[in-house]
């Protein structure tokens, strides 16, 4: 692979995956079980959070704990990697609260150009 071109190029290639943010921002909350974690984050589906989280795991940015119980009981946690990578999407997450009215506006316009034009 090449260099990243900046930081930001970096950060995104750990956050790839429209799940990842989300995931994320909920484990900054604590210990998640899986069932705690897909009401959480929403619309996502199984196959994709599972693979989001396998990928997270295989990063280094989220620790699993299977307590090997029936039925089963596995957790999910930040890292310590995890946890400083959720502190600098701390002011992301601050930006999208501040300014939810307009990206509310921005969606409805792009909804209302239709999928032929919204790219």
């Amino acid at each position: 692979m090449d260099a990243f071109t900046c930081g930001l190029d970096a950060a995104l290639h750990v956050l790839g995956g429209k799940w990842k943010a989300l995931i994320l921002f909920q484990l900054a909350h604590g210990t998640r079980r899986y069932g705690e974690l897909r009401r959480a984050v929403g619309r996502v589906s199984d196959k994709v959070l599972i693979q989001q989280l396998k990928e997270l795991q295989a990063d280094g940015i989220i620790d699993r704990l299977d307590h090997g119980e029936i039925p089963p009981k596995v957790e999910y946690s930040l890292t310590a990697f995890g946890r400083t990578l959720g502190k600098a999407l701390a002011p992301l997450c601050e930006w999208g609260t501040r300014y939810s009215v307009e990206v509310e506006a921005i969606v409805a316009r792009r909804r209302a150009r239709g999928p032929s034009q919204a790219a």
